[in-house]
């Protein structure tokens, strides 16, 4: 089934790891989704202020890339 990538990376836009679940990596998506949590309760110490906008960034880019590699493989 084919995957827009611009939706992937949008959904990871607003919600880090939705966007790997709509690509259909659901174990990946649920871990950035924890990842996501983890670095929002370390705001607190400061640390992520730094990990949280590198993850947010990464998992938009990882969703828009996967969509567009599984069409190709489509």
């Amino acid at each position: 089934m084919l995957k827009h990538p611009g939706i992937a990376a949008v959904l990871s836009f607003f919600w880090t790891g939705v966007g790997q679940i709509y690509n259909g990596q659901i174990i990946k998506g649920i871990l950035l989704i924890i990842l996501q949590s983890i670095n929002a309760l370390l705001m607190f110490v400061l640390i992520g202020f730094i990990t949280y906008p590198i993850v947010w960034i990464w998992g938009m880019y990882d969703a828009y890339k996967t969509a567009e590699r599984m069409n190709r493989s489509y």
